[in-house]
């Protein structure tokens, strides 16, 4: 049976990578993408989103306005990383609004009509991005948000180095207010989020030679993938000296599929709000010190080369994995 799901998400590169992924995954049936202020403002993330459905002949998926700013913070974004465009400088034609299935409702609209409308834990919910939208679904509607069957949430890190701070991942940094209020909630309604933070997913590198490989078994696939990752090679090798470009978020998406491809541990863990030398910081009480329920999975291990298979095979509609994988993994 197909697994229901909503995508929230900040496209962004990653999350662009992360819905041709989704798109391209038979065991997923996409309800819905919401997008929320984060690597890019809304209105460009929504146009991000129809560049990437236009792309993957998918305009029928709906698109939905969430959140614009955080709930108490200052909005930034990470365009530094992304590029002006959202999407490394690539400037790719905009879609036409006759052609962009962007709804008049707004994104909490659409949850609670979507939660409150199936059978009850039918429908997950896989964040990509700042859980702004989510947190106002918790101020609206506790009951909807209630009936979300699993929460996957790129986001977080345990033992790896932040990416925005010395400890903090950029989606929990640029709302710590609405990750803190998720899980929270999360706890309260004795449910667990899956932390697919960066502990996984900084193993997961698209390297020149990976990029190549795809571009030499889909050259429209490949080459569209190149366009919008080029900046972002080029930003990892500036700032961490990196061949190539650590892909979060479609670790998500493959973790939501494949809970094979990583593993961790149960724990109680809580988002630190206050201040600006630990704002952001996802605290992991992997010692039980306080003697709390866990409230989240946070994932420590990841199978790279796994990932890539599954990455590789759906995204460009292959029969089976070629053998050079293994070797590109490697390198």
């Amino acid at each position: 049976m197909r697994k229901k799901v909503i995508i929230d998400c900040d496209p962004g590169i990653d999350d662009s990578l992360a819905l041709m992924l989704a798109l391209s995954m038979d065991e997923l049936d996409l309800l819905g993408i919401v997008v929320t202020a984060g690597n890019s403002p809304v209105e460009m993330g929504m146009g991000n989103a129809g560049k990437v459905l236009r792309f993957m002949n998918r305009l029928d998926i709906p698109v939905f306005r969430g959140a614009e700013r955080p709930l108490k913070r200052p909005f930034v974004n990470a365009l530094d990383t992304h590029g002006p465009d959202g999407l490394g400088g690539s400037f790719l034609p905009e879609v036409p609004e006759s052609e962009f299935v962007r709804q008049e409702k707004d994104a909490v609209t659409f949850y609670r009509e979507i939660l409150c409308g199936q059978r009850p834990d039918t429908v997950s919910v896989i964040s990509l991005g700042p859980m702004t939208t989510l947190a106002r679904l918790i101020e609206q509607d506790p009951e909807a948000f209630g009936k979300i069957r699993e929460i996957v949430s790129m986001g977080g890190c345990f033992r790896s180095h932040g990416n925005c701070t010395p400890v903090s991942e950029y989606n929990y940094w640029c709302d710590p207010d609405a990750a803190a209020a998720v899980y929270r909630e999360t706890d309260r309604i004795g449910k667990m989020i899956h932390m697919v933070g960066l502990d996984v997913t900084r193993r997961i590198v698209l390297t020149p030679d990976l990029l190549t490989y795809m571009k030499r078994l889909d050259p429209e696939i490949g080459g569209f993938v190149e366009k919008i990752t080029d900046f972002y090679m080029e930003f990892h090798w500036e700032w961490e000296h990196l061949i190539g470009c650590v892909i979060n978020d479609p670790l998500a998406v493959a973790y939501f599929v494949d809970r094979a491809l990583c593993s961790g541990f149960e724990s109680y863990v809580q988002i630190e709000t206050e201040g600006d030398l630990a704002r952001g910081q996802s605290v992991v009480d992997s010692m039980d010190f306080y003697r709390h329920a866990p409230n989240a999975i946070v994932l420590t291990e990841v199978d790279t080369e796994g990932f890539f298979r599954m990455f590789l095979t759906k995204l460009l509609r292959l029969r089976e994995t070629p053998d050079l994988l293994a070797d590109l993994c490697r390198r």
